[in-house]
Parts: C-alpha cells; structure tokens; sequence
C-alpha cells in the first residue's frame, strides 16, 4: 500500500490531477481529464441534473478513489435545487488516497461547501447535515456492498468506477454486479468507464438493460445499465446511445464470458485463471474473428 506522502498529483490533460496506483500500475483517471471523466462518463448519463428535481437522491459510490466522482454529483444537483437532500454511500478499499486528494488540495476545484464536506467525510468516514447523509464504508467492496444490500439502501444512481477490469477483476464478477444490482432502485442507473464485453455481459446476468454513453477523450464509450427504464432513458438524454451492431456482436464473442467469483473473495489471479479456462471451452466465435470482420486493430 502506499502513503499519503507517495502520492503525486498528475497534471491531466483539462487542467485537473490524478494520482497513480503502484498496487494496481494505473492511473485513477485517463490522462484526458480527470474531472471531465467524472462529468462527462458518470454525472451526465446518470442524468442527475434531471433527477435533481427529486426532494431526495440515493447514491453509491463504488470506489470512492480521489472523490472527483461525488465532487462532481454534488456540484451539479445543487446547482439545479439547493434544497436536494442527499443520502449517499461511497465503498473504497483503502483511504488512503482520499486522503491524499485532501491534503494536496484537488478537490478544491469544486465550490463550497463540497470540499469541506468531503474533507469531513475522509477523516470521520460519515456526515450528516441537512442536506447530506453520507457514510464511508473502508474495506474489499466485496464484502462491504453486502452491508449496502442488508440496509435496503436503493440507489438513484451508481458510479461503478473500479480500476480496469484485468487489474482489479474482483469488483467486475457476475456475482458482485449482482449485488450492485440489489442496491440499484427500479428507475436507476448505472454508469461505468468500461465497454468491456465482459462487463457488459455481467450487468446482463445481472438483470440490467445496458446502452452506450457518449466516448470521452477516446474512441470507446463507457457504459449505462438499468432495470426498467433504459429504452426511455435513451430517448430522453442525448448522452446514452443503443448498442451498435458491432457492439451487439461482440457481446457474442469469448470476450463476452464474464468474470466470476462464486464465493467473492477469490483473489485476482483466480478469477482470471477461472475465466481463461471457461473461454477456451466456450463455442461462441473468437474475438479475434470479430476484429478481423470489424476491422479492428
């Protein structure tokens, strides 16, 4: 694990910083921009200046990292009706990165009260004001989002922003988007940075419709899932978008076989070997095959 002192800020390329894992050998954000990446891929498809309107939104925050995520949520509903209360629960493995975007100032890019809100909510893990009802729940989201679940805790809408799926497999299962699932409210959404296939296909297996989202500072999209009411979210938000063809047919390639961690605590190295394994027994078409019909390098 690092420490705070171990984090420098990485100038990203719309002005805002991130910072680099050593556990997993990534950045926190693409080096396109690190708040654009929390607008553009996660606060406008989950449509949260529409549901601003509402007295009361629900949000969980999976892997909470440097904050930008929340940062951002929070700006843009309050922006729209002040009077909006938030109740809100962030999942994060370790706070110490959190604690580093504090102490190097990064959150301070959004207006007041968020940064000292949030800088409340890394040191006691909790707020509670009358606007914001926030807990920080620290450990493997594996196991904390079962508490989620055990609360009855229906989110409005989810950030699903673990790092890539072949670094950190564990929070891309079938098993553990199911769970994220169980916490989602009828009407609410999903969003993540990932169009991997196989978290496609696990959000499927989870019960979820899904849809594209508008790409940001690269060629591939990320991705939006619901449980009801996607088609109509389509229609309605110039950000989300139907799957294309080509979209359709990799979700019938191998890439498509999904993660999976019956028990949710198998380590990295085990859930890949398992999905490796299932891949080369599959009969759905090779993925190589697509790129060749699709012309993708």
């Amino acid at each position: 694990m690092q420490d705070t002192e171990n984090f420098t800020p990485q100038l990203t390329a719309d002005g805002s910083f991130t910072f680099f894992s050593a556990e997993f050998g990534q950045t926190f954000h693409s080096h396109f921009g690190a708040r654009q990446e929390a607008e553009l891929k996660f606060t406008q498809p989950l449509q949260l200046a529409h549901k601003a309107q509402e007295p009361v939104l629900r949000l969980l925050d999976i892997c909470y990292g440097l904050g930008y995520n929340t940062a951002a949520a929070l700006a843009t509903i309050w922006a729209v009706n002040p009077n909006c209360r938030i109740e809100w629960i962030g999942l994060e493995l370790d706070p110490v990165a959190p604690k580093a975007a504090i102490s190097h100032d990064l959150l301070n890019q959004w207006p007041a009260p968020i940064p000292q809100l949030l800088t409340q909510l890394v040191a006691s893990c909790q707020i509670e004001t009358d606007r914001l009802q926030a807990q920080l729940l620290i450990g493997d989201a594996r196991q904390t989002i079962q508490q989620v679940c055990r609360s009855g805790f229906q989110a409005d809408a989810v950030f699903l922003d673990p790092f890539s799926p072949p670094s950190c497999p564990q929070l891309w299962t079938v098993e553990f988007l199911s769970l994220a699932a169980n916490c989602l409210h009828p009407l609410g959404l999903i969003a993540t940075y990932s169009c991997s296939a196989a978290v496609r296909a696990a959000l499927i297996s989870a019960g979820l419709q899904i849809a594209s989202t508008s790409p940001v500072g690269r060629r591939s999209p990320g991705t939006v899932a619901g449980k009801n009411d996607l088609p109509l979210a389509i229609e309605t938000s110039a950000d989300l978008l139907g799957l294309s063809q080509q979209e359709r047919e990799h979700l019938q390639t191998r890439a498509a076989i999904p993660y999976r961690d019956p028990h949710l605590h198998d380590c990295a190295a085990t859930i890949i070997g398992r999905r490796q394994i299932e891949q080369q027994a599959s009969s759905l078409e090779p993925t190589s095959h697509w790129k060749k019909r699709w012309s993708i390098s």
